[in-house]
């Protein structure tokens, strides 16, 4: 079954970048609102933003989507919306109610919630490479490997900018970064593994 032309153009690249300055236009008019958290304003301008990245992605590689089966295309589609839906109702939830808990055990609850739809997304992602053909799967593995190691060295490079006080990064936020890190390097990773094998 065909999807509606509306869905089609959300998908497509111009539809993205529609979507991302929506919320960018958003997150800035929520930066003067009175009683609304920086967090929740910082999320919505993170999500503009890497809308941003899947228009660019899109663009460069509008075939990335049909290179799996159509049940495993819809299925990845499907179990990522979700996850990411989840991932960012949980992530208001947490910032929320931990300016209001002062319980350490709760506190812990509260600030690891957003962690459990994260985990649904990656199981979606390697659903996805066990779902399409060899030389897919190369690409996605060749990809995540190249995105992994740049990120390690990224890190580490860090760290030893840290240790020299040249730096000052707060450790949280460094931690909160690295799973966004990864999936911006994966994504241009296979910008590049996708062209060498066209």
């Amino acid at each position: 079954m065909a999807r509606p032309a509306f869905l089609r153009f959300l998908a497509s690249a111009p539809g993205l970048l529609l979507q991302s300055l929506l919320l960018g236009a958003a997150g800035l008019a929520l930066r003067n609102v009175a009683g609304v958290p920086q967090s929740l304003v910082g999320l919505v301008l993170g999500v503009g933003l890497g809308l941003v990245f899947a228009a660019f992605l899109r663009w460069r590689l509008p075939e990335m989507c049909e290179t799996a089966p159509t049940p495993v295309g819809r299925r990845y589609t499907r179990e990522m919306v979700l996850a990411m839906s989840a991932y960012a109702a949980f992530l208001v939830v947490a910032i929320v109610l931990l300016k209001r808990v002062e319980a350490p055990a709760l506190r812990a609850v509260l600030a690891l919630l957003p962690v459990a739809p994260i985990g649904l997304a990656i199981r979606a992602m390697i659903r996805f490479i066990r779902g399409v053909d060899e030389m897919q799967q190369k690409i996605e593995l060749e990809s995540v490997s190249m995105a992994s190691a740049s990120l390690a060295m990224i890190y580490m490079a860090g760290g030893f900018l840290q240790l020299a006080q040249v730096i000052d990064v707060p450790a949280g936020v460094a931690m909160i970064w690295v799973f966004p890190g990864l999936a911006l390097l994966y994504g241009l990773a296979k910008v590049w593994v996708t062209g060498r094998y066209r």
